[in-house]
């Protein structure tokens, strides 16, 4: 089917009171593993292309190609959004590409600056119909920069959304990126008066440190695009080492990295679901809850 814009898997699933589910692309496996996972969830997928993954691949095109064609050929809802660029021209490059969400990462900056240079770079993606997501102050653990206990201030939060103009806005609430446990206890008092005050959509970085029931009271709260990476790459690695110790004469990568393909599509489908489905508010029925995005 057509490319799904990030727009629309978001607000589908905050008008649901669901998650909507964005996973890090960092390699056309893992790519690949992912939109399966739409496919057999029935859930729809937002493909996360960060800076580093770019990086890894020595430039924009190659990744981001490989992607949309694989979201574009798939009977899934696959969207593919950029995800924590600090560089304006791959902002640029990427919406020139054809990729039409982007997640504009100026949040190192001091607070006048990230509002000016995340105003200018929304308002060029909007011109072209490029969705933009931002982040402010700090969210915790990137390259050890962020520090862990930062937490986003709700007036100074619709401050910026109104200056900038940005549709999503990414918000420190007590998870930290590339946690290899998943222990994190989130601020759900916090998300709550963010999700009332601000007129879009939370997003919740460093996802892969916080455990299921704790994902869900956190959408029950008031966030919407759930983003996790760690959790998934370390699956994709723990799977490649249980082959390659059960056979220490294989030398053919497909044969391990095929299992390791398999492991992430099936931990990417759970999730799918475990975020999809609507999460429960105080005083809401059960029978109130139904997936709606299928």
């Amino acid at each position: 089917m057509p490319l799904v814009p990030t727009s629309s898997i978001v607000t589908a699933a905050r008008e649901a009171r669901a998650g909507a589910a964005a996973f890090n692309v960092i390699h056309l496996e893992t790519a690949e593993a992912l939109v399966t996972a739409a496919e057999r969830s029935g859930f729809p997928v937002i493909l996360g292309i960060s800076e580093n993954c770019i990086r890894y691949h020595g430039s924009l095109l190659p990744i981001v190609r490989a992607t949309l064609a694989l979201a574009e050929a798939s009977p899934a809802r696959v969207a593919v959004h950029l995800d924590h660029i600090t560089e304006p021209d791959l902002v640029r490059a990427g919406v020139e590409a054809g990729v039409r969400s982007v997640m504009v990462d100026a949040s190192a900056l001091p607070y006048e600056e990230n509002v000016a240079a995340t105003a200018e770079l929304t308002a060029w993606c909007h011109q072209r119909g490029a969705y933009v997501e931002a982040e402010l102050g700090e969210v915790g653990g990137k390259d050890g920069v962020h520090a862990p206990g930062a937490r986003t201030d709700p007036d100074e939060a619709l401050a910026f959304v109104r200056s900038t103009g940005v549709d999503a806005l990414a918000v420190a609430v007590g998870s930290s990126h590339a946690m290899h446990e998943r222990t994190a206890v989130l601020d759900k008092e916090l998300i709550g008066a963010l999700a009332g005050k601000l007129p879009v959509p939370l997003v919740l970085h460093g996802s892969s440190g916080v455990p299921d029931d704790e994902l869900r009271r956190a959408v029950a709260a008031g966030m919407t695009k759930i983003n996790i990476s760690t959790h998934l790459v370390s699956v994709f690695t723990r799977s490649i080492r249980d082959t390659l110790d059960a056979d220490l004469t294989l030398v053919d990568s497909r044969k391990y990295v095929k299992p390791a393909r398999e492991a992430v599509t099936q931990e990417a489908a759970r999730l799918l679901a475990l975020l999809g489905a609507p999460a429960a508010v105080p005083g809401q029925s059960a029978a109130a809850e139904a997936p709606v995005q299928k």
